[in-house]
């Protein structure tokens, strides 16, 4: 679906098209999380890496974009740095590398490490925020700049969700995005690409416990939930209409 005349959301993926930056934007992959659970002692089949790559693909099969713009939490651990994390991302960088497509990484508050990668394979790596065209990409543990001449802010971090209730009185889960303004800007939360991440429930969540400081700044309620779930994309509307229904 179109979002605006400039943003896209292909049907039934987690991910946002930006035409005129040529590119697709996706955020908190969380690489290396079957690793982390394995160690807490729940197995958990290896999935996420894969879910990832044929997402990744499908986007720009669809889109012709040609750059992956990671918006924060590429890897999973805060302070450590697994062998597993390792390993994905390198096959992650080897993966979008070999499509052709451009690669961007922007650290979020579990990137500790990431910026190893960016000689080897010449990639832009940057700490929190970029700046492209009209676009302003941040992770969100961390309130955007207010340097940047932008129109719009894309941000990661909340893994938002909606709670719906389908014909049978039972409830669903479903990851959305959520779009709206912030000030002077237009604001688009995305998803979380992570597989195992089902997300926060934003119009069952108290406000007050959503993550990202921006949230704390604007009202959550006048932005649009966009649902993503069996292959299809899907305006709910207002969050603060679905809060009401819940």
């Amino acid at each position: 679906m179109m979002l605006t005349e400039d943003i896209e959301l292909p049907d039934g993926l987690p991910v946002a098209h930006i035409k005129s930056l040529s590119s697709i934007a996706i955020s908190d992959l969380h690489l290396g999380y079957e690793g982390m659970m394995a160690r807490n002692g729940v197995l958990s089949p290896k999935i996420n890496l894969l879910r990832i790559k044929k997402t990744v693909a499908k986007a720009l099969n669809a889109t012709g974009a040609d750059r992956v713009i990671v918006d924060g939490d590429i890897k999973n651990d805060f302070s450590n740095v697994e062998v597993e994390e390792f390993n994905e991302l390198y096959d992650f960088i080897t993966y979008v590398k070999g499509t052709g497509a451009d690669l961007v990484l922007i650290k979020g508050n579990h990137d500790n490490f990431v910026e190893r990668y960016g000689k080897p394979f010449d990639l832009k790596i940057y700490r929190q925020e970029a700046a492209f065209g009209d676009y302003l990409f941040f992770h969100g543990e961390e309130m955007p700049s207010a340097s940047f001449k932008v129109k719009t802010l894309v941000m990661g971090h909340e893994h938002p969700a909606i709670g719906v209730y389908n014909k049978s009185d039972r409830k669903e889960k479903l990851k959305c995005f959520l779009y709206g303004k912030y000030m002077r800007y237009n604001l688009l939360v995305l998803p979380a690409m992570n597989y195992f991440s089902t997300g926060t429930e934003v119009n069952m969540e108290p406000k007050g416990n959503l993550l990202a400081p921006i949230f704390k700044k604007l009202d959550v309620d006048s932005m649009r939930a966009i649902a993503i779930g069996y292959g299809a994309t899907e305006d709910f509307g207002k969050v603060g209409k679905l809060r009401n229904l819940a």
